[in-house]
């Protein structure tokens, strides 16, 4: 496995790192979610990232990565490297959501009791709250460090200003935003606009979630939807609708150029995030032990030809 520097930090990242808001809640096989675990840190995957409010239900993916490292990683503890965040819905009534102190404060001590840890490693707010002050929320981040809860903090989903305004105050408290993180992949290159400039010039390093844009990004759905995928069972993040002629064949095109490389849609698209140096670590979810085997082979070749490049471009217009 890669490891990358965070940024302008002295911390490295694999780069690939396992995202737990699928496929870890109290809804799967528990045992499966351990192997996946295993198999990723035996892989050299040394990064977790969680969240508050990831299951189903919320707050079930932490109590059950805290299982994971009762039952094998505990002991690798100083290896490892743990995320999570607050930002988004988690309890009923008017502090369980939003960016307010009492929010944060009260998430953290949750999320550190439900995964049996005594810190983070990476503390977020996991998204910009415009009701909340933004110094109150970057406050409870600053004392989340100077009390020990967490080793470093990061922001995710921001609006480019309120970022480095963020950064900004933290610094005059002397720490240091390490990382940002943001939806990127072919099909949704946002970050490239404006936030790619930004992290450069703060030092940050950036992580990018939902890199095979739920699934579209494989060739899961080049002959129409399978029975039991994510859009057949729910649909809640990926639409039917998205899945139209036309994306079936920009998904055949890209698919045509992965087989060129020896790889599969999956690997190529998380390998293209990689050819970027702005880009520290991309999250992979899996739901099987074959799938985290598969989409770990992206880090293999993750160099393209500007010819690669170019086309790749075309077909995405």
């Amino acid at each position: 496995m890669e490891y990358r520097f965070c940024g302008k930090s002295g911390l490295q990242l694999p780069v690939i790192s396992l995202g737990m808001w699928h496929n870890f809640g109290d809804t799967d096989r528990f045992s499966t979610m351990q192997e996946i675990a295993f198999r990723a840190f035996d892989c050299g995957v040394t990064h977790f990232d969680l969240a508050n409010n990831y299951g189903p239900p919320p707050g079930s993916a932490e109590s059950n990565f805290g299982k994971i490292m009762e039952r094998g990683l505990k002991t690798h503890r100083d290896e490892i490297i743990v995320s999570s965040k607050a930002g988004h819905l988690m309890w009923d009534g008017p502090y369980g959501d939003g960016g307010s102190r009492k929010y944060i404060m009260a998430s953290i001590d949750q999320s550190l009791k439900r995964t049996g840890l005594e810190y983070f490693d990476i503390f977020y707010s996991h998204r910009y709250c415009p009701e909340t002050p933004l110094e109150e929320t970057v406050q409870a981040l600053i004392d989340i460090v100077h009390r020990g809860k967490a080793l470093y903090v990061g922001l995710s989903k921001y609006p480019v200003e309120e970022a480095r305004r963020a950064c900004e105050m933290m610094a005059e408290q002397h720490v240091r935003c390490l990382i940002y993180q943001d939806r990127y992949n072919m099909l949704c290159r946002k970050p490239e606009d404006c936030h790619f400039d930004f992290m450069e010039e703060q030092g940050l390093g950036f992580i990018a979630f939902s890199p095979l844009a739920q699934g579209l990004l494989t060739n899961r759905y080049i002959n129409g939807i399978p029975a039991d995928s994510r859009v057949a069972k729910s649909g809640v993040f990926l639409h039917r609708e998205d899945i139209t002629p036309e994306m079936v064949e920009k998904i055949k095109k890209l698919d045509a150029i992965a087989a060129d490389r020896g790889q599969s849609l999956a690997q190529m698209s998380l390998a293209w995030i990689l050819n970027n140096d702005v880009v520290t670590s991309v999250i992979i979810g899996a739901s099987s032990v074959s799938q985290l085997d598969d989409n770990l082979q992206a880090a293999a070749n993750t160099s393209f030809s500007p010819e690669e490049i170019s086309e790749i471009d075309r077909i995405l217009g």
